[in-house]
């Protein structure tokens, strides 16, 4: 059976990422984007550049320093989930967001917010291409991310990945909306400061629950964090056991940064597999 091209194009993606000192393969901040706005003729609205292999590596290390950004927004959504319910909230979601955002980079794309750019890169044998299309409509990333995510074969079907419609009470985006837009939004408890064992205590609740269906955030339950903070938890974990399974193992600069050495050791990326059992009953606040 053929291989699926989204996989091929993601090895290919992390192969140039073998030859140096995996710690130090990150590259400056916006660099893909100064790259890419580098390259692209601006003048033209939609039509296909070719571009070098330095610029495919950086969408690899682009989607892993996103998922860094889930995995850290995550910490801070389970950290404060007592101590101030919005922003557990929000962080929760941006949790969410940012695993939406890394998988969007490895199936190749970016998008050049100033320049009102979507990038699309494909891989054709030893050639890399660019198709530029210019943004059109309001579509925002919010949106925009997670549909072409859900799009793809090994989501398309998974619970745990919506199309994120804000229009729809249940979704992760409407339920954000109120906790950034929503005038009045109260709930404000007194400020109890952080506790590393309440931080481990709470991961390791999450990381242990088994869950009947994909806990969607429902705006009508916010701050409805056990339900943010489960999924996010479910996507993030689902990012790291997917480049697991295409890389094998094998590659430098994902060994060592599928954990982060900023991580603490009790957010060990471990599931639960849905068994479809009743949930939340005695879940821990």
């Amino acid at each position: 059976m053929a291989k699926d091209p989204a996989i091929l194009q993601i090895e290919l993606m992390f192969s140039g990422l073998n030859t140096a000192a995996a710690a130090d393969s990150f590259p400056k901040p916006n660099s893909l984007a100064d790259e890419l706005i580098g390259v692209i003729d601006l003048k033209k609205e939609d039509y296909t550049e070719i571009v070098q292999q330095k610029t495919v590596k950086k969408f690899a290390t682009g989607a892993v320093e996103m998922w860094h950004r889930s995995v850290h927004s995550f910490l801070i959504s389970s950290s404060l989930t007592k101590s101030s319910p919005l922003w557990s909230s929000v962080a929760g979601y941006y949790s969410s967001h940012y695993t939406m955002r890394g998988f969007a980079h490895l199936l190749g794309h970016f998008q050049l917010y100033r320049k009102k750019r979507i990038v699309q890169l494909e891989i054709n044998g030893s050639n890399y291409y660019c198709h530029i299309s210019t943004k059109k409509g309001g579509e925002r990333e919010h949106r925009l991310c997670w549909k072409l995510v859900k799009k793809y074969s090994a989501f398309a079907n998974n619970p745990f990945f919506t199309i994120n419609d804000d229009n729809l009470p249940e979704s992760d985006g409407a339920h954000r909306n109120k906790a950034n837009y929503q005038d009045h939004i109260g709930r404000f408890p007194k400020f109890q400061p952080l506790s590393e064992a309440y931080l481990k205590s709470r991961i390791g609740l999450i990381s242990t629950m088994e869950l009947s269906d994909a806990p969607i955030p429902n705006v009508e339950a916010y701050p409805d964090l056990d339900n943010v903070q489960l999924i996010a938890y479910h996507r993030l974990v689902r990012f790291r056991t997917f480049l697991d399974e295409i890389l094998g193992g094998s590659n430098r600069f994902w060994n060592v940064n599928r954990k982060p050495d900023w991580c603490p050791s009790y957010l060990d990326f471990q599931l639960v597999q849905p068994q479809f059992a009743s949930l939340y009953k005695d879940i821990a606040r």
